[in-house]
């Protein structure tokens, strides 16, 4: 290739400017002022703190250099490990008491703490169980002994077992194990994303038969609220595949009688609490269906919006990702909205997975192709730069549910989660925690913890964290009036929280 005087005498210059720069003294100021540049530039990076909010910082600050050299370090090992270190850890106290404004992203059959489920729900009446040949177990609520059928041929009532039992704990405490992912050595346990994710799906299908108990659902919705509030959160937004409830005498309700009962006990609790904001629902259907049924399900989606506005959020596709059909794939049904002059807002789970280069990787394309409202997990978006550029430019936010990502091995030590990349450069994020009960939480707290030790590391600060919180509030699916109602809401409780925290 030929190259130019002109193009030669340039880049002698530039080379020269390149060998002053690396020989000699940087300049001081122009250190401070790249590295101030640069934390400007991080989420909370723009944010103005106030003398208290700065004094409250300031001993955050402390606390995570001492919580960043100690070992083992929580966010490095797997969440079950880390648990009872991050319950000692004077930054979790803290977290916990501070308002986190929403909960994004949660899936309804883990709302709510299985030690509920088993200790409450197992107790009722007419509650039977039987264990299945692959090791898992079924619930069922009837007046009389439940037919057998293919997976269950013999049922029994809970309370029967229970009395027969030497300890009623450790019968309660083997229930509890069928209904979350928890074990004390999960290397051993789930050595691979395949094994893991089939004990995922087990633990869901064994609890829906508590929770489509129809008496159930209600006490389960409105637990499920408490549980969030006492977290100090004040709103949520649950994706629900409104499945089909029954009755003791096999009475079968309908979607909408789903949907109804949902926001009746929003109405309920927000009328025993107010300082919670209130509830919606990302309707979802499962990503292993075919493009007929999801079509079905676009339009009975969009019915239910237009009956229910205030409650019905949008749509999404659940279920694992690197193993379901991708959005591509059902583009005519996703495409109906549009074809039929309507809106439906999407909120697709999009980029969970780590195998880089696949249909499936596309995903995150895709799901801003079809105008997704947020990015459900957006693990891979680091490696999508025009996605990334995409969903910055559109303010479409990632729903970070760190946890999630590390129990279902996406990624192991968490200071090595892509996010860390979107979280120094400012990209829109909401934090949640995708399926608390089976990874034995609740609230966000410890999401909040994992992103903001782990993730963020030592840069991470409380203007990160009231960002991410405002977030919450900001990138929900309410409307302009309630957004600012929140934001209001959300104002009072953080100014109440840093007063007597700092």
């Amino acid at each position: 290739m030929v190259i130019s005087i002109h193009q030669a005498m340039v880049a002698c210059v530039l080379l020269l400017c390149f060998v002053t720069v690396c020989t000699g003294m940087p300049d001081p100021a122009q250190r401070d002022m790249l590295m101030r540049q640069e934390a400007s530039r991080q989420t909370g990076g723009r944010v103005i703190l106030t003398a208290a909010e700065q004094r409250l910082d300031a001993h955050l600050h402390r606390l995570k250099e001492q919580e960043m050299s100690a070992a083992p370090f929580p966010p490095a090992v797997h969440f079950f490990k880390a648990k009872p270190l991050i319950q000692q850890s004077s930054i979790f106290s803290l977290l916990r008491k501070m308002p986190k404004g929403g909960a994004l992203h949660i899936h309804s059959s883990s709302l709510v703490s299985v030690e509920w489920l088993v200790k409450n729900v197992t107790y009722r009446p007419h509650c039977y169980i039987c264990f299945t040949w692959d090791r898992s177990v079924r619930f069922l609520f009837s007046s009389r002994q439940p037919f057998p059928r293919w997976d269950c041929v013999y049922w029994q009532l809970v309370e029967t077992l229970r009395a027969k039992a030497k300890d009623p704990t450790d019968f309660d405490n083997s229930l509890m194990r069928h209904l979350t992912l928890f074990t004390e050595d999960p290397d051993k346990a789930y050595p691979s994303q395949d094994i893991v994710w089939e004990k995922f799906e087990k633990a869901f299908m064994a609890a829906a038969g508590l929770v489509t108990h129809a008496p159930v659902l209600r006490d389960y919705l409105y637990q499920g609220l408490e549980e969030l509030h006492r977290d100090n959160i004040m709103y949520l937004e649950l994706r629900s595949g409104l499945s089909r409830t029954y009755e003791l005498d096999g009475t079968i309700h309908d979607k909408v009688w789903s949907l109804k009962t949902f926001q009746e006990v929003t109405q309920q609790f927000v009328a025993d609490h107010p300082d919670f904001l209130g509830a919606r629902i990302i309707i979802s259907v499962h990503r292993a269906l075919g493009v007929s049924e999801v079509k079905t399900a676009v339009k009975e989606a969009i019915q239910m919006q237009r009956d229910f506005p205030e409650v019905v959020a949008g749509f999404d596709l659940v279920g694992r990702e690197d193993s379901g059909r991708t959005l591509w794939y059902f583009r005519e049904a996703l495409s109906l909205p549009a074809d039929l002059g309507v809106t439906l807002p999407y909120f697709f789970h999009a980029g969970e997975t780590d195998e880089e280069g696949t249909d499936v990787d596309q995903n995150i394309l895709d799901a801003l192709l079809f105008n997704t409202t947020r990015i459900g997990h957006g693990y891979a978006l680091a490696h999508h730069p025009l996605a990334k550029e995409l969903s910055r430019k559109r303010n479409v936010a990632v729903e970070l549910c760190p946890i999630s990502n590390q129990v279902l091995k996406l990624v192991s030590d968490l200071r090595n989660h892509p996010a860390a990349v979107l979280m120094s450069e400012g990209h829109p994020l909401v934090i949640s925690s995708d399926d608390p009960s089976l990874f034995g939480t609740t609230g966000l707290s410890y999401d909040f913890y994992q992103a903001f030790v782990g993730i963020g590391g030592l840069k991470a600060n409380l203007a990160t964290l009231k960002e991410l919180a405002v977030n919450s509030i900001r990138y929900s699916s309410l409307p302009p009036h309630l957004k600012e109602t929140g934001l209001v809401m959300w104002q009072n409780k953080w100014d109440i929280f840093v007063s007597d925290s700092s």
